[in-house]
């Protein structure tokens, strides 16, 4: 009896340790991930830096894509970034190839194709996984129901975006279809500049 007790505990034991990295970088369990602003990323460019250098500001999180119906909405984004960076606003643009292989560059290719056809100029970051068993740890932080209980569940296509609060909390998701520049997305961008 205690022999099989033993062997349960060691078990348990074991699967629980295998849950500490699942919210990745660095830390052991998601108490200490209170934000966004938590984690560390990679740059487009290379360089690693946290996204705790957009505190006080009010980020739009997007995972995006180069051959996607909905790609003519980096337009969009750039948009919205020129009308409202001064304010505070900022658009994190984080490309993945989750869906149908619509991503399929490197990072120089991403960044050149952004640039050369949208006139990107907000923060592009290094190609990831935002679903699946290599889902990066931000994205597995906004999709989780313990991180994020009103707008979790998993990523549906590309362009999904997320709507960050100054403190780093999570206000809003909006679907693939919704455009950028929309009512919605400007109404909530503004509601959020103004707020504390």
């Amino acid at each position: 009896m205690s022999h099989k007790i033993y062997i349960f505990m060691a078990i348990f034991a074991v699967l629980v340790a295998g849950l500490g990295p699942v919210f990745g970088e660095g830390t052991t369990d998601q108490g200490h991930l209170q934000s966004v602003y938590d984690f560390a990323i990679e740059t487009i460019e290379g360089d690693t830096i946290t996204l705790a250098q957009f505190q006080g500001k009010v980020p739009l999180i997007v995972n995006v894509a180069s051959k996607c119906g909905y790609t003519p909405q980096y337009e969009g984004l750039q948009k919205i970034y020129e009308e409202y960076q001064h304010d505070g606003f900022a658009v994190l643009g984080f490309p993945a190839n989750n869906f149908a292989n619509q991503e399929p560059g490197n990072d120089t290719q991403i960044k050149e194709f952004c640039t050369t056809n949208y006139g990107v100029t907000f923060p592009m970051f290094s190609k990831i996984s935002v679903k699946g068993d290599d889902q990066h740890p931000l994205y597995r932080y906004l999709t989780n129901e313990e991180t994020n209980p009103e707008y979790s569940g998993k990523i549906t296509w590309n362009f999904n975006k997320f709507l960050i609060g100054k403190n780093g909390e999570i206000l809003n998701r909006f679907k693939s279809s919704d455009k950028p520049e929309s009512n919605k997305i400007v109404a909530a961008i503004n509601a959020a500049l103004k707020s504390g």
